[in-house]
């Protein structure tokens, strides 16, 4: 692991610290890659995934190119997400950046799951 890596490490630590999902509110946690963007709504209490989306999803498939982490595609992972999310019932989530800073990818990813209908 490179310094960038440990750093972003420590950071997510110090955030899960803080951040713990139920399921009334459950966690919302964002990975991103150099060429990939996952999102997972997870139940804490249980230890389950309740819902995922990311640039591998077979609705985008049909995307050009090979580098699907950029910030439209993090909108649209955002839109997908928000849309399983609200016929899985959930309405509320808390906010799990991973330790990434919030612009960018993370920003619009966040900002497209508000516009969905996701309050955090």
């Amino acid at each position: 692991m490179n310094i960038k890596e440990l750093a972003r490490e420590r950071r997510h630590a110090r955030i899960r610290k803080k951040v713990f999902g139920t399921a009334e509110r459950p966690r919302l946690s964002v990975f991103r890659s150099l060429n990939h963007i996952y999102a997972q709504i997870i139940d804490d209490t249980k230890g389950h995934t309740i819902v995922s989306a990311s640039t591998l999803d077979k609705e985008f498939k049909e995307e050009k190119g090979h580098n699907k982490g950029n910030v439209a595609m993090a909108k649209k992972v955002g839109q997908l997400l928000a849309l399983k999310a609200s016929k899985s019932g959930i309405k509320s989530v808390v906010f799990d950046r991973g330790g990434y800073k919030y612009h960018g990818c993370i920003k619009a990813l966040a900002e497209a799951a508000r516009e969905g209908g996701l309050e955090f």
